[in-house]
């Protein structure tokens, strides 16, 4: 009897996780070359995709999409170099602009440099002797 309730659950359990959720891969390649270098790509059935070319150890670049729980295509594009991981796409948050009166301020500080008072002769031996 409990080898039969194993077996039953065993069953269940991959009857369950086999759901229509689940999606194949329908394109694929890849290489990888004696330089470094390498390049690949994927698509499934359900939409989502991605490529990806670069030499490794010192940059890549590539994209990515998917379709969203709404029904929009998502786009995600990148470049990964000495600068750092660099996202592009329309589903990323940005930055709020920059107020008015900061822009303001900055422009001032780079226009007028802080003023440093020139080094006289007894001022010097102060900065030596302290």
């Amino acid at each position: 009897m409990f080898r039969f309730l194993l077996v039953a659950s065993a069953l269940i359990a991959c009857a369950y996780a086999v759901s229509d959720e689940s999606y194949a891969v329908g394109n694929s390649r890849s290489e990888i070359n004696p330089d470094g270098s390498y390049s690949y790509s994927y698509e499934t059935s359900n939409g989502i995709s991605g490529q990806e070319q670069g030499v490794g150890g010192q940059g890549a670049s590539g994209s990515n999409s998917y379709i969203s729980p709404e029904g929009q295509q998502v786009q995600l594009s990148y470049i990964a170099d000495e600068n750092g991981y660099q996202p592009q796409g329309s589903h990323l948050p940005t930055p709020p602009p920059i107020p008015e009166a900061i822009l303001r301020g900055l422009e001032y500080i780079r226009t007028h440099p802080q003023y440093q008072e020139p080094i006289s002769k007894s001022n010097r031996l102060g900065v030596l002797f302290g």
